[in-house]
């Protein structure tokens, strides 16, 4: 066989390959979401849907079992929000300083930090808030408990921040620095060409970090369950208790009888999860493609 031919099977083979581990992906989805609707559905046979989605009480062990997940969804949608509202223009703030502002040796140290951070097991991270973030806040605004959906917030924002900052960072950096020259060559200045040029061509790979930052937010479990304090009510303040979907799952599924109704609801909840996941992900991907075009 002649080089070029083999260089063209491996390149097949290369294709073939990338192509097989993208159809594979697509199937797990696919069959996990398959298992969540499986042990998921049996629910919907006694409870109806908009029972179960717009229902404000959550007693699964009362009689008769109550399964609203609307104080649920509130505070996971409350926690996220504050999270959000802190981590994203920090971690974007922070990523064009470390990209396009600081020297060498201390964008180095501070890159180096950052991924130190993300690290950082969730555990600890709760156990801090709890400890340290918890009283603090308590103090600050003379409240009963510490343990709020504030809390919940910024230490989810701590933990957003590291995959936000790390990913938005090689993003601006990925940008060509012929942009900057044409720039700061048509008279720009330094922050005009930042955030005008750079940040504005850096923002499909902001937009996934920003993604990936409140991904982590969804889906973290046990941090979570350390600092809002567990309350499942309606909350009608980011001061007040509250409990998150991925908490209830995490704190419920090891008291469940397997086949049981509150069993399933649990993986219902799983379903909610998984379908907000995909929405979030579907509007972000339909904003890059229209920033494409």
């Amino acid at each position: 066989m002649t080089p070029n031919r083999l260089r063209k099977l491996k390149e097949w083979l290369i294709e073939k390959a990338i192509l097989l581990s993208g159809v594979f992906s697509v199937i797990f989805v696919l069959l996990i979401f398959l298992f969540l609707l499986r042990e998921g559905f049996s629910l919907f046979r006694g409870e109806s849907v908009g029972d179960f989605l717009f229902g404000k009480s959550w007693y699964p062990i009362s009689d008769p079992p109550r399964f609203g997940i609307l104080p649920l969804i509130m505070g996971s949608l409350l926690v996220t929000l504050g999270a959000a509202a802190i981590s994203v223009p920090i971690g974007i703030a922070a990523a064009l300083y470390i990209a396009e502002i600081a020297p060498g040796r201390l964008k180095e140290g501070l890159k180096a930090g950052i991924e130190l951070l993300a690290a950082i097991p969730s555990v600890v991270i709760g156990f801090i808030g709890m400890i340290t973030l918890g009283p603090w806040i308590k103090n600050l605004f003379n409240i009963p408990t510490g343990l709020t959906a504030l809390t919940g917030s910024v230490t989810l924002a701590f933990m957003a921040m590291p995959t936000i900052v790390s990913i938005a960072e090689d993003a601006i950096t990925a940008v060509p620095r012929q942009y900057r020259e044409a720039a700061i060559a048509m008279g720009a200045t330094k922050w005009q060409t930042t955030w005008r040029i750079v940040a504005r061509a850096a923002r499909p790979g902001m937009v996934a970090a920003v993604m990936l930052g409140i991904g982590r937010v969804i889906g973290e479990t046990m941090a979570v369950m350390m600092v809002t304090g567990n309350a499942a009510m309606i909350p009608s303040s980011i001061l007040q208790p509250v409990r998150t979907l991925t908490a209830t799952i995490a704190a419920e599924m090891g008291e469940s009888v397997q086949g049981g109704a509150h069993y399933a609801a649990l993986f219902a909840i799983g379903i909610v999860l998984f379908v907000i996941t995909f929405l979030i992900n579907g509007v972000a991907d339909l904003y890059l493609h229209r920033s494409r075009r």
